[in-house]
């Protein structure tokens, strides 16, 4: 009989904790859950905002680099020495 006293002791205690784990594992779960929305949002606005300044920086290199086969103007500097 005692055996199946202490076997119960133990089945009780055990039986509590997976109680207490049962009822804050979802309070854990969702807020996780929330948390990871929240960054997944923020890396999709990073990600919205680098590739606008990409594009702004593709613009301007566009513009500032002169289109192959044309030749850069000579200085006066350099036509002098010749």
């Amino acid at each position: 009989m005692e055996v199946f006293g202490g076997f119960m002791m133990m089945a009780s205690i055990l039986g509590f904790f997976l109680t207490v784990i049962w009822f804050i594992l979802p309070f854990v779960i969702f807020s996780i859950k929330g948390k990871v929305d929240r960054m997944v949002m923020l890396a999709e606005e990073g990600e919205r905002r680098l590739t606008a300044i990409e594009a702004r920086l593709a613009r301007l290199e566009a513009v500032e680099t002169p289109p192959p086969g044309d030749t850069a103007p000579i200085s006066p500097v350099e036509s002098a020495g010749d």
